[in-house]
Order: C-alpha cells, then sequence, then structure tokens
C-alpha cells in the first residue's frame, strides 16, 4: 500500500521523501511520536516541542505532527 501524504499525485509525495532523506539521509531511525492537534493552541505547543506538521484538517479530526524518537 502507498501512502501519498494526502497529495493527489504520487510525485508530490516524492519530494518530501527526497527532502527528507537529503536531511537526514537513509540510516536514521525511522520511528516517530505522533499526536494530533485539535486547535490551533495545541498546534503551537506541539511546533514548540519540535514536532513537524505532517497533514490535515480541524475540521476532520486535527493536524498530524511527529517528532523523531
Amino acid at each position: 500500500m502507498h501512502q501519498t501524504l494526502g497529495h493527489k499525485s504520487i510525485q508530490n509525495t516524492m519530494v518530501y521523501i527526497q527532502y527528507e532523506k537529503a536531511l537526514y539521509g537513509t540510516s536514521v531511525n525511522d520511528e516517530f511520536t505522533v499526536k494530533v492537534a485539535t486547535n490551533i493552541e495545541e498546534a503551537y505547543e506541539l511546533a514548540e516541542v519540535g514536532f513537524e506538521y505532517l497533514t490535515g484538517e480541524y475540521n476532520d479530526g486535527g493536524k498530524i505532527f511527529r517528532k523523531r524518537k
């Protein structure tokens, strides 16, 4: 099963994958802590402690953030 991060085209997802490999290489730990922010205050708090935004909308359950373990 392929994950497209919500993009309509796999090419858009590949840009993010290539960017991540350039930043972190291929030998890093691929384990993440994942959190969901259901409002702007929660999103702000997650960003402040190093979580990165992935995708999502507040009206469908929240915005997804992750941070490497």
